[in-house]
C-alpha cells in the first residue's frame, strides 16, 4: 500500500493518542533514515518505541490505526472534501511567528479556510484575562474596530466573552479575521462546517464563510473540549499575531505569561494603564494602549 507523505502525516495527526509534535517527529525522522510512509507501518512495537521514541500507548495506536487504515483513509477524504488541510511543523510554510514565539508550539494544525491570512504581516489580537466588567468589554470592541478599519487582521478565540466581542466586529465590517479554537472543527462550525462559531456572530452572517476567514485548530477535527486546551487555544492567538494588545491581566495569570512571552519574542505588545503593574510592563518594553 502506498501513502504520500501528506497522507501519512494526516493519518497520524487523527490517530488518537499522537499530539502534533510526534507527527512532526515522525515525518522528520523517516525523511532522515529514508523510510517511506508503507516501510514505517510494518515496524514492530519494539522498533517504533526505540527509534522514534514512543510510548508503548502510541506504538499501540499506531498498529491499531495500521489495522483500520482504510477508515482512516475515508476520514481523510472527507477533510480534503471540505477543504481541510494540514501544516506540520516541519513544513515550510508552518507560521514562523508561531515558532518565533512559543517554543513548544504546535507540531500540527488543521486549517479551514483562508489559509492566505497566515501570511499577513499585519495580524493582531486584543487579549484580555476572564471576567471583563463591561467597561472592558467595551474597550476590546473599540480596539478592535479601530484597528480594523485600519486594515488590520484580527486573530481571536470563538467561545469567552471576551473573545466573542472582539470577534464579532470584523463581521460587521465584512473584513476578515482567523478564530483559533481550544476544540475540534466539528464541534464548533458543525459537521458540514459551515455554522457561524457563536451565536451573536449569527446576526451579521448565518454561515462561515471559508473564502474570508480562516479557522486554525491544533487538535484533531473530531476532538471534545478539555480543560487544558484554553492555555493552548490562547498561545496560539498571540503567537499568530503580530501585535498584542492586552485589555486586563490577571497577576501570575495566563495572559501575564503571554504578556512575558510576547516582550521576550520582540513583538509589539500594547497595555492598558488599568493594568495592575503596568509601569513595570512599560519599562520592559510595552506601550500603552491609546
Amino acid at each position: 500500500m502506498t501513502l504520500t507523505k501528506r497522507s501519512f502525516a494526516t493519518i497520524l495527526a487523527l490517530t488518537r493518542g499522537i499530539g502534533g509534535k510526534t507527527v512532526s517527529r515522525i515525518v522528520a525522522r523517516n525523511e532522515l533514515l529514508g523510510i517511506r510512509p508503507d516501510e514505517f507501518l510494518q515496524l514492530s512495537p519494539e522498533a517504533l518505541k526505540e527509534e522514534y521514541s514512543l510510548k508503548a500507548a502510541q506504538a499501540t495506536a499506531i498498529l491499531k490505526a495500521k489495522s483500520e487504515l482504510h477508515l482512516f483513509q475515508d476520514m481523510e477524504a472527507k477533510l480534503n472534501a471540505r477543504g481541510v488541510g494540514l501544516i506540520l511543523a516541519t513544513d515550510s510554510h508552518y507560521p514562523r511567528l508561531l515558532e518565533e514565539f512559543d517554543p513548544e508550539a504546535p507540531g500540527a494544525l488543521f486549517v479551514y479556510g483562508n489559509t492566505a491570512l497566515l501570511e499577513a504581516s499585519n495580524k493582531f489580537c486584543v487579549l484580555s484575562s476572564r471576567n471583563a466588567r463591561p467597561a472592558e468589554l467595551d474597550r476590546i470592541e473599540r480596539t478592535v474596530e479601530q484597528s480594523v478599519l485600519e486594515g488590520q487582521i484580527l486573530v481571536a478565540g470563538h467561545d469567552r466573552p471576551e473573545y466573542q466581542r472582539a470577534a464579532v466586529v470584523p463581521l460587521r465590517w465584512g473584513v476578515p479575521r482567523i478564530l483559533c479554537l481550544d476544540r475540534g472543527f466539528e464541534d464548533v462550525l458543525g459537521s458540514d462546517y459551515r455554522n457561524e462559531p457563536f451565536r451573536a456572530a449569527r446576526l451579521w452572517r448565518y454561515e462561515f464563510d471559508p473564502n474570508t476567514d480562516l479557522v486554525i485548530s491544533p487538535f484533531r477535527p473530531d476532538a471534545p473540549f478539555r480543560a487544558d486546551f484554553n492555555k493552548r487555544r490562547d498561545k496560539l492567538v498571540a503567537g499568530l499575531s503580530n501585535r498584542l494588545d492586552f485589555v486586563k491581566v490577571e497577576e501570575g495569570g495566563g495572559m501575564a505569561k503571554l504578556v512575558a512571552m510576547g516582550l521576550a519574542a520582540r513583538r509589539r505588545v500594547r497595555i492598558s494603564d488599568t493594568i495592575l503593574g503596568y509601569r513595570r510592563l512599560l519599562e520592559q518594553g510595552a506601550v500603552l494602549l491609546p
